[in-house]
């Protein structure tokens, strides 16, 4: 769970803040689609990255919290946290996406890894990379293992009460679990290897739905993450643990959100990203809020690139498996 796009969370909208940010959110579409109609996108270049999530263990391959003593240690930007204490991102440099981009990026993080591995090792801890690890137990995924991040506690308590109480989780496969949990931390099971790819808002649909179509088949013969507190469920389980760690929603949010926060999506995209974001904003209410203090519209004016922060907030909340994301260069 992340809310990477902005740091400065602080808390819960209600009232006259939650119509400020809608406003916002709103005012940043437009200044979205006028980018969009102006062509201020980047063109002519391709770039991909990556990030990559790692567990933290002890001897006994238990999941071991130790991740801020390992940030200490390595004291480089490449790294950074997860949800929890026992996890830790690797992100790559963006590369183009043409000659040897790909075998660089492969480079840069083998090399990333390799360094995490060497630094956990002079603390005490091994490094692993595994969609979930199989001596995760639901003691470790108390709030005191949570990552201490305003962001991640402000998102763990909206989300707790809009729920209405614990969270209920039900996931069915050659065995059953059925466990609660009081708090957002069982998504701390799963770790996740990710790919970005730029693309042109004029190229977005195709890629997108592209994408879309490719996911099942690579999940299917590239991803295996059947066990969970030691019961054997679904050949890859982070997809049913994610979406109900995360889940807003109690009966009466049901009605109107057809969808949890984290899903596949609900159609192809036709013309362009906006309708994406447009979705979002209709079916999602927006969780948190953040020091917003440009105008978008006027920035473009005097030819500059707002930052569109509400918007990257609120996309931030909304967890698609392939999310369209909003993303700075030079501007």
């Amino acid at each position: 769970m992340t809310t990477r796009s902005h740091k400065d969370v602080d808390g819960k909208l209600e009232g006259e803040r939650q119509r400020e940010f809608m406003s916002a959110l709103l005012a940043d579409l437009r200044a979205l689609e006028r980018m969009i109609v102006e062509d201020k996108f980047d063109k002519g270049v391709r770039r991909i990255g990556a990030e990559q999530e790692m567990f933290l263990i002890d001897e006994q391959w238990r999941p071991t919290r130790g991740v801020l003593k390992l940030l200490d240690r390595l004291q480089d930007s490449h790294f950074t946290t997860e949800l929890g204490q026992f996890q830790i991102e690797a992100n790559c440099d963006p590369q183009e996406l043409s000659g040897s981009g790909i075998a660089r990026m492969h480079a840069q993080l083998d090399d990333l890894c390799d360094r995490a591995r060497v630094s956990a090792g002079e603390l005490g801890m091994g490094m692993v990379l595994m969609g979930i690890l199989p001596t995760m137990r639901k003691g470790d995924l108390g709030l005191d293992n949570m990552v201490p991040s305003a962001r991640y506690t402000q998102l763990n308590k909206i989300i707790t009460n809009m729920r209405g109480g614990k969270f209920q989780f039900s996931i069915k496969g050659l065995d059953e679990l059925i466990v609660d949990h009081d708090s957002v931390m069982l998504e701390a099971c799963n770790s996740s290897f990710q790919v970005h790819l730029q693309v042109t808002p004029a190229e977005f649909p195709r890629f997108y739905n592209i994408a879309q179509v490719l996911a099942g088949p690579i999940m299917s013969v590239a991803a295996n993450s059947p066990i969970v507190f030691g019961r054997r469920l679904w050949a890859e389980t982070r997809i049913a643990l994610f979406r109900q760690a995360v889940d807003s929603r109690n009966t009466t949010h049901h009605i109107r959100e057809t969808e949890a926060r984290v899903s596949f999506g609900t159609r192809w995209v036709k013309q362009s990203v906006l309708e994406i974001f447009r979705e979002d904003i209709a079916r999602f209410r927006a969780l948190v809020g953040t020091d917003l203090d440009e105008n978008p519209m006027a920035l473009l004016d005097r030819g500059e690139i707002p930052q569109l922060k509400a918007l990257r907030l609120h996309n931030g909340t909304i967890y698609r498996w392939n999310r369209a994301c909003f993303g700075i260069t030079d501007g």
